[in-house]
C-alpha cells in the first residue's frame, strides 16, 4: 500500500526550474511513485489535487510557501526521500554560492553597466518587476506569461516614451549584440536582422540563416500579442526603427502569426520607409505582390531566411545536413508506405469516412505549430488544433486529440503551473504516450527547439521513448530540429540520436508538411521615442530575475550578469501586495532589503 508523506517550508520561494529538478531527483529515488514540489499558488495546488497529492493542510498555505508531497512504496521510502530534500536542493546550480542582491535596485548598483533585465516570474509579479526595471531606465526582455493585455500596453508606452524596448510578455527569444536571451540558437554574426512577435520563429529564421552560411545581427522580438490591434506593434515598430539605423544590419525579417489588418498596413507603411530590404513572413497573411518596393514577401520561414541571404548579396549554401528526400522512393519508403497502406485497410477501430491513419504534431513552438497547420490544411482534414486557423479548426478539448490534431503544447493552457515544454519534455513525454496507444495514429510530429535557455540535451529524453513507440506501435515519427552544430546541445548529435531511434529529421516545418501531405494526398499609439544604438553595440550586460537558467546562459555567452534572489513581495498576499503598491507609488521588485 502507497504511502504519502509531505512537508510544507513557509516562505521558502525558489523558481520553477529548481523545483522541476527536485521534484525530478525526488521520483527518482528507490521507492518513490511519485512526487511534487511546488510553491503554494492556487493553479499549482490544483494541479497536485489532479495527481492525487494534494495534503489537506495544504490549504492553508500562503502562495510563497514551499509544498513538498512524496508518494512511495512504504513509510519508510516516503521519509527517507522527504529528509534528501535538504541535500538535494543543495545540489542546486554554482549560481547559489554567488552573491544575489534581493532587489532590482541593488542589482543594478552591482552591475551599474546592465542596460537590461531579463524577467522571468510568475505572471502575477512579472508587470510589477518590468515596471521597476523600466523606472531604473533598463530595457526589458519579458519571458513571463499571463501578464494582462491592459499592463502590456501600460508598460510598452512606457518605454515608448523613455526610448527603451519591452520585448513580451510571453517573449522567448531574442539576440541582442551575439547574446542571446531566453532561447535563442547560437549563430555566426552577420548582416540579418530580425524582429519577430514569434519565439520559435525567429528561432527557425535565424537557425536556417546560420545553415545556409548567412548570419545574425541582431534578433529583436516582441511577445505574441503585440501585433494586435489593442497593443499596435510598439515593439515591432521600435525594433524595425532600431535596425533600420544600425550599420551592422543590411536586411531586416519580420516574422509573425497574421497581425490584424490595421496593424500590418502600420508595420508595412514603416516597412517601406526603412531604407533597407524588408523580408515579411506574416504567416498566412495574404501577400499583395511577392514584392512591394523594397519589400520581399515569404510564404513559409525556410524561405524568408532564403530571400534575406540573397538580399544581402550572399547565395545561400546547400545545408550540410540533408533532410531524407522522397522523389524516388527507397525500398525502406516504399515498404514503410505499404505498410501504411495496409494498416488503412484493415483497422476497424476508425471512421470509415477516412481513408488514412492521423497525424498527431505535438509543437514546443507556437509559430511552428501555426505554420504546419497552415500547409497541412490543403491536405487533411478534419484538422483540428488549440492554434487553430479557422475557428471550425479550434480543438474543444486541448487535452485530448481529435482526427489529425496539431497541439501548441507552449500555450497557456499547458504552461500555467508548469514549464514550458522547451525547458521540460515531461507533459509532451505524457502527451506522446497518450497518442502512440490510440489505434488511429499512424504518425507523429514533434518538434526539437534546441538553443540557449532550451533544455540541454532534449534528445536524450526524447529519444527513448520514440524507441518504445517504434518499437510497440507500427507509427511513423518525424521530428523538426531548430538549431545549429554551434548551439550548446549541438544540432548533429541531437539528429543523430533522435534519428537512432527511428525518427526522421526534417530542418523546418515545411519540408515536413510536404512529404506528410504527399503521404496523405491520397486519403496604436503615436511614434516612439528612438532606442539608442547603443542598446546594440555595447557589451550585452544585464540583471535576470527569475530563472537560474537565463542567468547561466547569459554567463556561458560571455555576458556580464546579476542574479536577483527575488521572492514574491509582500509573501505573495494579494491584499498587502496592493497596499504597498499604493505605499510605493508602484509596485515592489523584491520582498526583502539587502541588510536582511
Amino acid at each position: 500500500m502507497s504511502i504519502t508523506k509531505h512537508e510544507i517550508r513557509p516562505g521558502a520561494y525558489y523558481d520553477s526550474v529548481v523545483l522541476m529538478q527536485l521534484q525530478r531527483a525526488l521520483v527518482a529515488l528507490d521507492g518513490v511513485e511519485d512526487a511534487g514540489v511546488v510553491m503554494s499558488t492556487p493553479t499549482n495546488l490544483a494541479l497536485l489535487s489532479e495527481s492525487g497529492l494534494l495534503p489537506a493542510e495544504a490549504r492553508l498555505a500562503k502562495p510563497d510557501d514551499l509544498i513538498i508531497v512524496v508518494r512511495a512504496e512504504s513509510e519508510a521510502a516516503a521519509s527517507a526521500a522527504i529528509s534528501q530534500v535538504d541535500d538535494l536542493l543543495a545540489r542546486r546550480r554554482s549560481t547559489q554560492s554567488e552573491f544575489q542582491p534581493r532587489s532590482l535596485e541593488s542589482a543594478a548598483k552591482t552591475l551599474p553597466r546592465a542596460r537590461w533585465a531579463l524577467v522571468s516570474v510568475p505572471g502575477r509579479h512579472a508587470a510589477g518587476v518590468a515596471r521597476n526595471a523600466l523606472d531604473l531606465n533598463l530595457h526589458v526582455f519579458l519571458y513571463s506569461d499571463n501578464v494582462s493585455l491592459e499592463d502590456e500596453v501600460e508598460l510598452k508606452k512606457t518605454a515608448g516614451a523613455r526610448g527603451l524596448l519591452v520585448m513580451g510578455p510571453d517573449c522567448g527569444t531574442a539576440v541582442i549584440n551575439g547574446i542571446g536571451l531566453g532561447f535563442a540558437n547560437r549563430t555566426r554574426r552577420g548582416s540579418i536582422g530580425l524582429v519577430g512577435a514569434s519565439g520559435t520563429g525567429l528561432q527557425a529564421v535565424s537557425a536556417a540563416v546560420h545553415n545556409l552560411g548567412g548570419g545574425i545581427s541582431h534578433a529583436i522580438g516582441t511577445g505574441t500579442r503585440d501585433l494586435t490591434g489593442e497593443v499596435g506593434a510598439i515593439t515591432a515598430l521600435q525594433g524595425l526603427e532600431l535596425l533600420a539605423r544600425d550599420d551592422e544590419t543590411e536586411v531586416i525579417v519580420l516574422v509573425s502569426k497574421p497581425p490584424e489588418a490595421q496593424v500590418a498596413a502600420r508595420l508595412l507603411a514603416a516597412a517601406q520607409n526603412a531604407g533597407k530590404p524588408i523580408v515579411v513572413d506574416f504567416i498566412g497573411y495574404p501577400p499583395p505582390a511577392r514584392t512591394l518596393g523594397n519589400i520581399s514577401f515569404a510564404t513559409n520561414l525556410s524561405e524568408a531566411a532564403e530571400i534575406a541571404l540573397k538580399l544581402s548579396n550572399q547565395e545561400p549554401r546547400a545545408i550540410e545536413y540533408e533532410p531524407p528526400q522522397y522523389a524516388t522512393p527507397d525500398t525502406h519508403h516504399a515498404t514503410r508506405t505499404t505498410q501504411f497502406a495496409d494498416r488503412n485497410s484493415q483497422s476497424t477501430n476508425r471512421d470509415p469516412q477516412f481513408a488514412n491513419q492521423y497525424v498527431r504534431g505535438l509543437f514546443s513552438g507556437g509559430t511552428l505549430a501555426y505554420e504546419t497547420m497552415l500547409g497541412l490544411q490543403a491536405c487533411l482534414a478534419p484538422l483540428y488544433s488549440n492554434v487553430p486557423i479557422h475557428e471550425t479548426q479550434r480543438l474543444p478539448d486541448p487535452t485530448q486529440s481529435r482526427a489529425h490534431t496539431i497541439v501548441d503544447m507552449g500555450a497557456d493552457e499547458f504552461t500555467v503551473g508548469r514549464l514550458h515544454p522547451m525547458i521540460d519534455n515531461e507533459t509532451r513525454l505524457r502527451r506522446l504516450r497518450q497518442e502512440a496507444e490510440d489505434p488511429e495514429v499512424g504518425l507523429i510530429l514533434l518538434d526539437v527547439v534546441l538553443g540557449e535557455g532550451a533544455h540541454p540535451d532534449p534528445a536524450a529524453e526524447l529519444a527513448p521513448a520514440i524507441a518504445a513507440i517504434k518499437e510497440d506501435q507500427e507509427i511513423e515519427v518525424m521530428v523538426i530540429l531548430i538549431g545549429t552544430e554551434e548551439d550548446p546541445q549541438d544540432s548533429a548529435r541531437q539528429a543523430e540520436q533522435l534519428e537512432s531511434a527511428g525518427a526522421r529529421i526534417y530542418r523546418g516545418p515545411m519540408e515536413a508538411v510536404a512529404e506528410i501531405n504527399r503521404r496523405f494526398a491520397r486519403s496604436v499609439a503615436g511614434p516612439p521615442a528612438p532606442v539608442s544604438l547603443e542598446v546594440l553595440r555595447e557589451p550585452l550586460a544585464a540583471i535576470n530575475v527569475g530563472l537560474d537558467s537565463f542567468y547561466e546562459s547569459l554567463k556561458s555567452q560571455g555576458a556580464e550578469a546579476v542574479q536577483v534572489a527575488w521572492k514574491p513581495p509582500a509573501g505573495g498576499d494579494e491584499k498587502l501586495m496592493a497596499i504597498l503598491s499604493k505605499m510605493k507609488g508602484n509596485y515592489s521588485s523584491g520582498s526583502e532589503s539587502d541588510a536582511d
